[in-house]
């Protein structure tokens, strides 16, 4: 076990960390998370639970600086427990397993098995693989690239994908030849022996500590709950970095789908089992199920209005009255092509999994909808029905209200314990919203360690006064226009620009791009990672972002020195899943707005804000062009939470900061 000790002796002024890490600075904070960490790993004797089934579960926000991954890491390793350790971003494995791991064999535990384990589409399939070099494929095997992966295939280990740096993101290529569940022959593939699944699998069961991202942990907790086997061997104890995407994760795997791309994926591939397997009458029946599906499915779907977006599934009840007819043609075609494959016994397609398929599609269609249709009493209604069109897809969903049961059962009732953390889970300190999102008693123990680095001497928080209009007060867009333009100069470029909507951005852009001299980067020009890689590289660049930009940015040093958010992140109160949290909120008679709306909106603002000090060494300016935060009373919640900043409302402020970075520049 970990005991106090061992945590001291690694974490302290002579320990390990201090001895072997270069540049390692003992903080308290990092040996006090890593004391709790350990004491939570040890048991649920230990904690203030009484129910032998909970877990011992610990919540630390931990803000950057303080070497949080060390410090559920190192008491992990030494606790004697299987321990998977679940992070939402690859960045963030890619560090553990490159940086800790490898430094805690060396001083820690030599003996140490850790290994990553990704989703089943990162690893090729042997049994694909053989199938499209025997069929000859031109897309493959005439490519250059088929010579490569099999040379690769000599020397790989799990034949991971990420090992192929030089094969494209998006190459259809490795579609034909990945591992994928409705592919998987089973104890019937004839390369099962040589599988490179089945051989990670094996390595997963003999290490101790499994990294995993949230949707892979999440995935294995939903299959073992419907009975149906385990994506992860078993394991004793779960620590959750990046814990803030918790409830959206595992509102995703608690909830079901069903979408237009899924179905044609479907006839896709039973089109192309049929052409290559069968052969007259039988061939034209299950070709023939197939194209009646297809058929079908473009009437069913034809119902749904042409605007992009999210909206109540509901809303169709009253617009389209052949809805429930067409819903049961469609069902039944999914039957008709399930029973055109029925006894086909052929080792070379996965029939068996096509019906499986078949049967699930039709399952999740009918259950969505049916439950759309059906009156419930409100207080047993436990998922928001719900559809999405893209410019492509048409998705249905039936997504959970709340996931607390969810996670109560699959999760905390079935582990020694589980730890949560990251850097922005409360509100000025208060778990409140976190802890009942995710279902946490009052008891449950938390910490908060602020982040070391000098906020007050190397930063600025800049909020326009009170002439800068409101949101949506009129002529906001001419303001935060010129208002951008004044900063970035100021800066020197060097800025990340936030903002909470696409069209946002774009306005943003279009209005500066003939303004500024300054090379101006626009999410979704690009991958993400060539734009975050240019814009790091090229020194006076400007990034326009959105979403998932707000977090998972990680820019040290002076190609980052402003950042700037276009207003408070408060979440379209009109989406369906937004929509029922709130009212569910109501019914139990809470306030929606402050026990919900305004904490999520200060967790946003948080992450966003978190992007400028990422070193001890960096400087800079966040800029929130929101005077809502001094103008409403709420705004007192996200000052609270934001960095110990000076606050200036000023221009003049903004200019004497970046002129005295210029000067300490030239004469260091």
């Amino acid at each position: 076990m970990a005991a106090a000790g061992s945590i001291k002796k690694i974490f302290g002024p002579d320990g390990v960390l201090a001895g072997h890490l270069t540049g390692y600075e003992p903080r308290p904070g990092q040996q006090q998370m890593a004391a709790a960490v350990a004491a939570a790993l040890e048991g649920p004797e230990e904690t203030s639970f009484t129910e032998p089934d909970q877990a011992a579960c610990l919540v630390v926000e931990a803000e950057t600086g303080l070497g949080k991954t060390l410090a559920y890491l190192v008491p992990a390793v030494l606790s004697g427990r299987k321990v998977v350790v679940s992070t939402n971003t690859r960045n963030l494995q890619d560090q553990i397993l490159q940086h800790e791991i490898p430094f805690i064999r060396k001083y820690i535990e030599p003996k140490l098995r850790a290994l990553c384990v990704k989703g089943r589409q990162n690893y090729l399939c042997l049994y694909r693989w053989h199938q499209y070099r025997a069929a000859g494929q031109p897309a493959l095997v005439a490519d250059q690239a088929a010579g490569r992966i099999g040379g690769w295939l000599k020397k790989t280990t799990f034949a991971d994908r990420a090992e192929l740096t030089w094969l494209h993101g998006a190459s259809p290529l490795w579609r034909k030849i990945c591992c994928l569940p409705h592919f998987c022959l089973g104890g019937d593939c004839p390369d099962g022996a040589a599988c490179f699944l089945n051989r990670l699998r094996r390595e997963a069961a003999a290490s101790r500590l499994l990294v995993v991202n949230h949707h892979l942990l999440f995935s294995d907790l939903a299959v073992r709950r419907s009975g149906h086997g385990e994506v992860l061997p078993r394991y004793e104890a779960v620590i959750f970095d990046e814990a803030h995407h918790v409830e959206n994760v595992a509102t995703t795997f608690f909830g079901f789908s069903f979408s237009r791309y899924q179905v044609l994926d479907l006839v896709a591939d039973v089109e192309r089992s049929a052409r290559s397997g069968l052969t007259g009458e039988k061939q034209q029946e299950v070709q023939g199920a197939a194209g009646s599906l297809t058929g079908l499915l473009a009437q069913f779907f034809s119902q749904f209005p042409a605007a992009l977006g999210r909206f109540p599934l509901a809303g169709l009840r009253d617009t389209q009255p052949e809805f429930e007819r067409r819903r049961d043609t469609l069902l039944e075609a999914f039957h008709r092509l399930a029973g055109s494959m029925d006894g086909l016994d052929n080792r070379e397609e996965p029939w068996g999994q096509y019906i499986l398929r078949c049967e699930e599609l039709a399952s999740r269609l009918d259950t969505i909808t049916a439950e759309t249709f059906t009156d419930i009493p409100a207080e047993d209604v436990r998922f928001v029905h719900w559809y999405e069109r893209r410019e492509k897809n048409l998705v249905l969903s039936a997504t959970p209200i709340d996931v607390a049961d969810d996670l109560q059962e699959t999760l905390f009732a079935s582990m020694a314990a589980v730890i949560l953390t990251s850097a922005t889970l409360s509100a000025a300190g208060d778990f409140t919203y976190f802890r009942r999102r995710l279902g946490l008693p009052e008891e449950t123990s938390t910490l908060a360690f602020p982040s070391p680095f000098d906020y007050a001497n190397r930063t600025l928080l800049h909020v326009p006064d009170k002439l800068f209009p409101e949101p949506a007060a009129p002529g906001y867009g001419a303001a935060l226009h010129q208002r951008l333009e004044e900063l970035i100069r100021l800066a020197g470029g060097r800025a990340l620009v936030l903002f909470t909507s696409i069209q946002a951005m774009e306005n943003a852009c279009r209005a500066l791009e003939e303004r500024l001299e300054f090379p101006l980067l626009l999410q979704g020009t690009g991958p993400r990672h060539e734009l975050l890689s240019r814009f790091a590289r090229e020194n006076e660049s400007v990034l326009f972002a959105v979403s998932s930009f707000w977090e998972g940015v990680d820019i040290p040093g002076e190609s980052l020195s402003l950042v700037i958010i276009d207003k408070l992140p408060f979440e379209v109160p009109s989406d369906p899943v937004i929509m029922a949290r709130i009212n569910r909120i109501r019914a139990a008679g809470g306030n929606p707005f402050f026990d919900f709306q305004v904490p999520r909106a200060v967790l946003g603002l948080r992450q966003g804000a978190g992007r400028l000090m990422r070193r001890t060494s960096d400087r800079g300016v966040i800029a929130v062009l929101d005077v809502r935060l001094f103008t409403k009373g709420y705004g007192r919640r996200f000052l609270k939470s934001l960095p110990p900043s000076p606050v200036c409302r000023d221009l003049d402020r903004v200019k004497t900061f970046f002129a005295e970075e210029h000067d300490h520049n030239q004469t260091g």
